[in-house]
């Protein structure tokens, strides 16, 4: 029963709506990425490179061999072209989450100093700030008294 009462404590609290929002949300980023991979940046790309097709380009060990009774040995390949588009999705990938982050670390600083008005300023940001404000002015009276 622990356990049951421990997912139920984690679905109602909003983790596990948070995570399927986080991978639907990364899921469909993934295609918009791979999209502009494959449809925006490889085609000029392509076209600087004389048609080159990065995505079928491969180092082949072996070549498939058929044989007489009908076998067949499958072509053995390093294919550094789906290397080199994964390392690309991977790159706009990551350069689009620092971004993002930046920006959301940047707006999240914003709000939480309480000296800058144009962003409201959480209220448990405010209180401490107040708190802290009033232990200097205490700290300030006390010196003055012993001095």
């Amino acid at each position: 029963m622990g356990l049951l009462k421990e997912f139920k404590e984690f679905a109602v609290k909003g983790n596990m709506i948070d995570m399927a929002v986080g991978i639907i949300i990364g899921t469909a980023f993934n295609n918009v990425v791979q999209t502009m991979v494959k449809k925006v940046i490889l085609p000029p790309l392509s076209f600087l490179t004389d048609g080159v097709n990065y995505e079928d380009k491969k180092y082949v060990l072996r070549e498939a061999i058929e044989g007489g009774t009908g076998d067949k040995a499958k072509e053995i390949a390093i294919h550094y072209g789906e290397l080199f588009n994964v390392t690309l999705d991977f790159l706009v990938i990551g350069f689009t989450v620092f971004i993002v982050v930046k920006l959301m670390n940047r707006l999240r600083n914003n709000a939480e100093d309480p000296k800058n008005k144009k962003v409201v300023t959480p209220k448990d940001i405010e209180l401490l700030n107040d708190l802290k404000e009033l232990m200097q002015e205490q700290n300030e009276w006390l010196k003055s008294k012993q001095g």
